[in-house]
């Protein structure tokens, strides 16, 4: 498993890559899909998650702060870094940020990721797949995102990586709908899997294809717009429409 997740996020380090080779100054200034972050901060950010495997002392101090808010002052702490550096930056970072993962991939010990939960050390490769696969196709591209034509593939390889994480962090980062409701998330497509979530007495199930599953549970999609199907009970399906992994 974890050796795909690394084959992913190497994969989409290519694409994005050679996406931000073809971008104009115009376009490194655009509003993402993130609110309030540009192109350049998207990048800003991956770079970011990168030091924190090679060099955490090459960020600012966050300590205490919520993880949204730590991401937040991590990004504006770059703002004054030209688009060709941090470019730079994020492909020098990411190769060796990637290889460390790659030897850690076999360690069992469990990383305290602050309010986003307890992980497996071998399952970290999965977390940088996931931000990488909705950063690009969901923030940076249309509709969400500001840049046209088509995204890197969303194949099986990524979506396994990102499904594994989604699977894991579930459960951890939505403790109080995991106490309400018990749901069947039926994943479609490549990738494919169901997922159980919670123990509650209100029962619902959800079936939407993989890629649409990433967008909506990180609440970058509605169910209408996504195509999701849902089926049980009301409430359940309240809590299950508002579910989020980071």
């Amino acid at each position: 498993m974890q050796s795909t997740a690394i084959d992913a996020v190497r994969a989409d380090r290519a694409a994005l890559l050679e996406l931000c080779a073809r971008l104009s100054p115009a376009e490194w200034r655009l509003e993402s899909g993130c609110q309030g972050w540009s192109v350049q901060d998207v990048l800003a950010h991956l770079t970011n998650l990168f030091w924190a495997v090679v060099d955490p002392s090459r960020l600012p101090d966050t300590a205490g702060m919520q993880t949204e808010q730590a991401q937040e002052v991590g990004v504006a702490a770059r703002r004054a870094t030209g688009h060709a550096e941090i470019l730079a930056e994020y492909e020098q970072v990411s190769s060796g940020a990637l290889d460390r993962l790659a030897e850690l991939a076999s360690d069992d010990f469990e990383v305290p990721l602050g309010d986003l939960g307890s992980y497996p050390m071998s399952l970290l490769p999965s977390a940088y797949s996931f931000d990488h696969y909705l950063h690009i196709r969901a923030d940076l591209f249309a509709p969400r995102g500001p840049l046209d034509g088509p995204p890197p593939p969303a194949d099986a390889v990524r979506l396994t990586s990102v499904l594994d994480w989604i699977e894991a962090a579930l459960p951890q980062q939505n403790q109080a709908a995991a106490e309400a409701v018990a749901l069947r998330l039926e994943i479609t497509g490549p990738a494919a899997r169901t997922i159980s979530f919670g123990t509650g007495p209100r029962t619902a199930t959800i079936t939407s294809a993989a890629d649409e599953f990433a967008r909506w549970v990180s609440q970058r999609g509605s169910w209408p717009e996504l195509g999701v199907r849902a089926a049980g009970d009301g409430e359940a399906l309240s809590y299950a429409s508002k579910l989020k992994v980071f």
